[in-house]
């Protein structure tokens, strides 16, 4: 005789089934409402080029009330700030490395006192050394490690107490498919990626009981982007 438990999950799964493709498509029909940024402040790491660049101009767009933008190389970061200010955004910008935990926290602390707290918090940093296990050097590695997963660490102690203390913030992390699926030649990114997303999935869970404060892990694919620069999909 099947267990009742079983013959219950039988009989609701088609039910289930049912309710989702139902929601799929009244989300297609209704899209939801886009979220309002004119109050809010939004940091990006790695905002200087890249995914990043595009990001911060994308925030601007939509009507975000100031852009604050951390990467590691000035003239990358002084050149998207200027286009964005062009915008009519306010727009700052910070040398920082989220892979150093004490420049994260003095850096975080300037931000509140220069530019106020920040609101949504876009973890993109990110670097790739590109090689296999036996080829790759220890230092390369580690760096890997310390800005593709530690990094999300330090950025989120530096900014998450007040987002929830206000009640009311947004953490985004830019990860990769390859933090899903892994590929050879590139142990160290996909390593970090992997780390990356579990360290998101935990935090969005602890989350859950943590009014006006959301999580959004970003996977995508093959982007044409100067880190990636030579890489072909097969």
């Amino acid at each position: 005789m099947m267990d009742t438990k079983l013959l219950g999950c039988v009989v609701l799964f088609p039910i289930q089934i049912l309710f989702c493709i139902l929601k799929a498509t009244v989300r297609l029909l209704v899209p939801l409402k886009r979220k309002d940024l004119v109050a809010d402040v939004v940091l990006i790491t790695g905002g200087g080029r890249g995914i990043g660049r595009h990001l911060a101009k994308e925030f601007a767009k939509q009507g975000a009330r100031k852009v604050i933008l951390w990467g590691r190389t000035e003239k990358c970061l002084r050149e998207t700030c200027e286009e964005i200010a062009m915008t009519g955004t306010e727009c700052h910008y910070f040398v920082c490395d989220v892979g150093n935990r004490e420049e994260v926290y003095q850096q975080a602390k300037v931000v509140r006192e220069k530019v106020g707290d920040v609101t949504i918090l876009v973890n993109n940093a990110a670097v790739v050394h590109g090689k296999t296990l036996m080829k790759s050097d220890d230092d390369a590695l580690l760096k890997t490690q310390h800005i593709n997963t530690l990094g999300q660490f330090w950025t989120m102690k530096a900014f998450l107490p007040r987002m929830l203390e206000l009640c009311h913030g947004h953490v985004v992390c830019i990860n990769s498919i390859l933090s899903l699926s892994s590929i050879p030649g590139a142990i160290d990114y996909c390593t970090s990626k992997a780390s990356a997303y579990a360290f998101m999935e935990s935090l969005t869970l602890g989350l859950l009981d943590c009014p006006g404060v959301d999580c959004t892990t970003v996977l995508p694919f093959h982007t044409d982007t100067e880190m990636f620069q030579g890489m072909r999909v097969r």
